[in-house]
């Protein structure tokens, strides 16, 4: 594991002076080394050492030019000379190192990545589709570039290994008792995801601030059939809250009719009026009364 070591590059801008004027200097020297050969009584040795001297100092100026290089805020660069890894800049700004150093530039700004919509079975085996979106950055830049081979693909592959996995741990939506589900659960699924994202991508330098379901639906091949359990499961909750209300009602009727002496009921009678209520009550229709007017 690659551990990132912060180093503090020259300035720029004192080194930016420094390589103009050899730049500038270089021309002047050859034309003076030029001159030299031109004119009477120039020593040819000196005038070709001045050309020599004013061709590598243009090649030295334009070699040194290229160690200048600059980071904007949530930037950093890896630097590496002929292979070992040297340090990595992280404060922004306009600076200067060795040119020959290989330079790496990373970003460490929060990046999405909303994967496809993958389909899985869950942990009852039936065949959903999930999607989910990450939000990671990069930390660790020395690991970033040396311990992975590219960690951008690194993370969308990893991303969709733990997604899977995360499907295969939860059932949908009927559990056991007290279980947590994907459906139910969605904060609790979602730390899950996030805990995990981070232990698979800490290996490349990344790390995981959040990750969320955007896509939870069963595969379409049994979407009909657990569209119809779900309906039927909502119709017999609402049945038996009608129930409920229902046997509340007439008991509450009974005992007020018996506490305030209204009327005084047998046990068949009783009977009879707990009937009655109960299937106008729980009727889907409206009760059509019926008057009794006697013989």
């Amino acid at each position: 594991m690659t551990q990132e070591r912060p180093i503090q590059a020259s300035n720029g801008w004192v080194q930016l002076p420094l390589n103009l004027g050899l730049l500038l200097a270089a021309p002047v020297i050859f034309l003076m080394g030029v001159g030299m050969a031109q004119g009477r009584g120039g020593v040819p040795l000196v005038a070709g050492l001045f050309c020599v001297i004013g061709v590598i100092t243009g090649i030295a100026a334009l070699i040194r030019l290229g160690g200048h290089f600059t980071l904007q805020p949530n930037e950093a660069i890896v630097l590496s000379f002929f292979g070992p890894y040297v340090g990595t800049v992280r404060e922004s700004g306009f600076y200067w190192v060795n040119p020959f150093m290989t330079k790496r530039k990373i970003s460490l700004k929060s990046r999405n990545f909303e994967g496809a919509k993958l389909k899985v079975n869950d942990k009852g085996g039936n065949p959903i589709e999930i999607g989910a979106v990450v939000v990671w950055r990069v930390e660790n830049s020395a690991q970033a570039v040396f311990d992975v081979e590219d960690y951008d693909s690194y993370v969308r592959i990893q991303s969709e290994t733990a997604l899977r996995h995360l499907a295969n741990s939860y059932a949908y939506d009927h559990g056991e008792a007290h279980e947590i589900t994907l459906r139910s659960g969605m904060d609790e699924v979602s730390a899950a995801l996030r805990s995990e994202l981070q232990d698979r991508l800490k290996h490349a330098g990344v790390t995981c601030d959040d990750a969320r379901l955007t896509h939870l639906a069963y595969a379409s091949e049994i979407a009909g059939v657990m569209l119809r359990r779900q309906q039927a499961e909502a119709i017999i909750a609402a049945r038996q809250m009608i129930v409920h209300g229902a046997v509340s009602m007439v008991e509450m009727a009974l005992k007020e009719l018996e506490q305030k002496q209204v009327v005084t009921f047998d046990s068949a009678q009783k009977a009879t009026l707990v009937s009655n209520l109960l299937v106008v009550l729980c009727s889907e229709s409206e009760a059509q009364p019926v008057v009794n007017a006697g013989a």
